[in-house]
């Protein structure tokens, strides 16, 4: 994986090739992203690049056939090029023996002491499909269903034994941990070689919760911030990888906020008609009565988890735009011409303090959402909720 295939993220990668031709990286890096931002595929590309940089102890040949001599150091090869180092090829099938990976597993059958190397198969064929893929994607994957995935003390013993050996081809040897938030106490086992690694170590975490990591951890690791790629990004990205519609492309990453796997599953519903959606539930909680709402909520419930959560997250979109036609005005903000309708009803429903009450529940109910929570009891509880916070404006949203 290279640099140029992480979407956006410039002043990162900027900033980590610096750290590498310098000579100034450290040994512990926490690249901290929410889910979509591109958070493990860089991280993924970064470690390759580190790993196949010629080793200071060859000598590396010239340009007229000859070889720099050894005491003037190895040459730096800048990201774009790394893909001509011979190593590279095993780098990106993530086959390299100098790079290494931890990510929350299950046990295969009861009474299993998993590690991730258990599944590394499975990691590869991940990264390749779903590179932008969150850990409930990664646990589907594995066949986890309800099960709750795990980085378990004998990963940690594992990741020791590993990363205490010599390095096989590389001058660094590197470990990509992912989701370190699913490490307990147990990642204490980890406090002495993250502070004290063996020379030419390099971790790096990939959280999306800083908050979630053990604090012995993370103070012994330089933070890597990872933004969301801008809407235009985004666009692009689907429009040149996903091939999608140019209009498509647009609605969707303005809807997206920056997640690109949020995107992609918006995309393959693209045809879904989460308007025609929303206004039947808005009209079942403010007119339609307790046996309209009752049959909302079990219509709604047989969608799945994925396509609930996009619902949620268009009905969001939607009252963003809505405030912000009230602060810039209709013309001001980039919209079709039905989103743009369906918003200006909304702020005849709603001020703009109900609205944000309202985006609070759905981001609420979205997190719940994604804890497996009961689908018919969460939508009857959230319309409910949204019945109180806009009793006193019932227009019906019609046409």
């Amino acid at each position: 994986m290279l640099f140029k295939d992480i979407i956006g993220q410039a002043a990162v990668k900027q900033h980590l090739a610096e750290m590498v031709q310098q000579n100034r990286l450290s040994h512990a890096l926490l690249f901290l992203g929410k889910e979509g931002s591109g958070a493990l595929p860089l991280a993924l590309a970064f470690a390759e690049f580190v790993i196949c940089q010629p080793n200071a102890s060859e000598p590396v040949a010239d340009l007229f056939g000859g070889f720099t001599p050894m005491e003037a150091g190895p040459a730096y090869i800048p990201p774009d090029d790394i893909h001509s180092q011979p190593a590279f090829a095993r780098a990106a099938q993530l086959m390299h023996p100098d790079l290494h990976f931890s990510y929350p597993v299950i046990p295969k059958k009861a009474g299993d002491k998993p590690i991730s190397t258990d599944y590394i198969s499975e990691w590869r064929e991940f990264i390749q499909q779903y590179p932008y893929g969150n850990v409930y994607d990664w646990l589907q994957f594995i066949g986890a269903e309800n099960k709750q995935g795990n980085i378990t003390a004998n990963e940690c013993n594992d990741i020791i034994h590993k990363l205490s050996l010599k390095s096989f081809e590389s001058d660094y040897k590197a470990l990509v941990l992912w989701m370190p938030e699913y490490l307990g106490k147990e990642g204490n086992k980890l406090l002495k070689l993250i502070e004290e690694p063996p020379p030419n170590t390099l971790f790096i975490l990939v959280a999306e919760n800083d908050e979630q990591i053990l604090p012995t951890i993370l103070s012994r690791c330089q933070l890597v911030k990872i933004p969301m790629p801008e809407d235009a990004e985004i666009e692009r990205a689907l429009i040149e990888r996903a091939k999608a519609n140019p209009d498509t492309a647009k609605q969707i990453a303005a809807i997206a906020e920056g997640n690109y796997r949020e995107a992609l599953q918006l995309l393959q519903h693209a045809e879904e008609d989460w308007q025609s959606l929303l206004r039947d539930w808005l009209n079942a909680t403010l007119k339609g009565g307790p046996l309209a709402q009752i049959k909302f909520t079990a219509d709604i419930s047989e969608l799945g988890r994925e396509k609930q959560k996009q619902f949620l997250r268009y009905f969001n979109h939607l009252l963003e735009m809505s405030i912000r036609i009230r602060v810039m005005g209709s013309e001001q903000v980039a919209a079709g011409d039905q989103e743009r309708d369906f918003a200006n009803r909304l702020n005849k429903i709603a001020s703009v303090s109900q609205q944000q009450a309202i985006i609070e529940e759905l981001d609420r109910a979205s997190y719940y959402i994604e804890r497996n929570a009961n689908a018919k009891m969460l939508f009857q509880a959230l319309t409910l909720k949204l019945y109180h916070i806009i009793q006193n404006k019932t227009l019906i949203l019609n046409g």
